[in-house]
């Protein structure tokens, strides 16, 4: 990959100590960045992206609807808006993110997608929905950009008008199967959603282990449900030594597993999971150091919530700004609408720079033409066309890196420094030498 150090053709990634970029050294950078934007409503009309009005961006994400919600992310993108706007806006401009309650429904995410295009928005900045193929046809249309959406959704990863800042559930559920080979596991099953988001996983977590010859076992699980005792079972097995258990549920689904987990009392079997299933929240209810997340394993996309590259983010969640919501800066959602936002300002301050306008056109051309963008949680992106994932399937998924954690003392923290990049397993190629 261009602007990485290192590549997935030279470096082994079973070989980690060899195949890992740096996270503290972004923490000075961070610590420098701005923070951004401004802050409206749902709903009501929108000045259009011209160069004296003001700026229009949409975040959404459901809320109201149990174990999808992430109000975490709209409500961060308004604490971002009044935050920016109290310093005098975005080079000098004031920036109205609209957010927009997606209800967890393909009609919900219609809706949303419509009235981005209705406000004239320059982009739609770190949302979440399952429903892709129904959203980004719309922004296609109307020519807005998706800059950091979730990654829930195929057309999140194949769209031209997406930039997705992480590698979604395919970088996740691939890197955790790596992460898992290296703990040693022999036999690993995969706890996931009955949803057709769910069957894509499969395929990921497969290439991960076919090179160590691992066994995969598929759990289906519901949504949403108060007793996972059937599916802790099946996923447990016989209990014998090397079996592993890996969740990509959401964050409450996986907390009611855990517990049947708990009652179930296995010896053998270790926990491990995808940021989302679990996260610092999730390990302080299940019990934290004495609950069943104690040691397990789990990849992420960023540095754990409590280094210190979260500052900025930790300020405005602190502020006036989030006007008393509750925001929690674990979430791994939360954390993609922050990157998200910071994507957005450098581009923005670059065009403004150059004297040119920001508007959803200029913002796509400078996206398209390669410029590397650092926000310093992240390796540096590149959504220009050289540097796009060799899949017909998800070309868009350009960042291939994650980081391993581990639940230690109760807190969730790095398992080893820097990224991981797990390239080889999103293009179904051979491990590297």
């Amino acid at each position: 990959m261009t602007g990485r150090k290192g590549s997935s053709q030279t470096q082994n990634p079973i070989a980690t100590r060899r195949h890992r970029r740096p996270i503290a050294a972004a923490a000075t950078a961070v610590a420098l960045l701005p923070t951004l934007f401004s802050a409206s409503a749902c709903g009501g009309p929108a000045d259009a992206a011209t160069s004296a009005g003001d700026l229009t961006v949409m975040t959404w994400a459901p809320s109201g609807t149990g174990s999808a919600d992430r109000p975490g992310m709209t409500a961060l993108a308004d604490a971002i808006g009044r935050d920016v706007n109290t310093k005098g806006g975005l080079n000098g401009r004031k920036l109205r993110v609209l957010t927009c309650n997606e209800h967890n429904t393909a009609d919900g995410a219609t809706a949303c997608a419509q009235q981005a295009v209705s406000a004239q928005a320059v982009a739609v900045i770190g949302s979440y929905s399952q429903y892709g193929d129904r959203f980004m046809p719309i922004l296609e249309r109307a020519g807005i950009p998706l800059i950091g959406g979730y990654g829930l959704s195929q057309p999140e990863f194949s769209s031209p008008l997406s930039y997705p800042v992480a590698g979604g559930m395919p970088a996740l559920i691939g890197g955790s199967g790596r992460q898992l080979v290296e703990a040693g596991c022999k036999a690993v099953s995969l706890v996931r959603p009955d949803t057709p988001a769910g069957d894509n996983l499969l395929g990921y977590l497969a290439n991960a282990l076919k090179p160590a010859g691992i066994k995969l076992l598929d759990v289906k699980a519901p949504e949403q449900s108060s007793d996972y005792t059937p599916v802790a079972r099946k996923a447990i097995g016989k209990d014998e030594a090397g079996n592993c258990l890996t969740s990509a549920l959401g964050a409450e689904p996986t907390g009611n597993l855990l517990d049947s987990y708990r009652r179930l009392g296995p010896r053998n079997t270790r926990i491990a999971s995808v940021i989302g299933s679990v996260q610092q929240s999730v390990v302080d209810s299940t019990g934290g150091d004495s609950g069943p997340l104690a040691g397990a394993y789990v990849t992420g996309w960023y540095p754990p919530e409590s280094a210190k590259t979260w500052d900025s983010l930790r300020a405005v969640v602190r502020s006036d700004a989030a006007d008393g919501r509750s925001i929690d800066v674990s979430d791994p959602g939360v954390q993609t609408t922050w990157v998200a936002y910071e994507v957005f300002r450098q581009v923005a301050d670059r065009l403004n720079a150059a004297g040119r306008p920001v508007s959803s056109k200029t913002v796509t051309g400078l996206l398209d033409s390669g410029e590397q963008v650092d926000v310093g949680l992240t390796p540096p992106l590149n959504w220009g066309t050289t540097n796009m994932l060799p899949s017909t399937e998800s070309p868009r998924l350009v960042n291939t890196w994650v980081t391993y954690q581990v639940v230690k003392g109760g807190r969730m923290t790095l398992q080893q420094p820097g990224f991981v990049d797990v390239r080889w397993v999103l293009t179904g190629s051979r491990p590297p030498a």
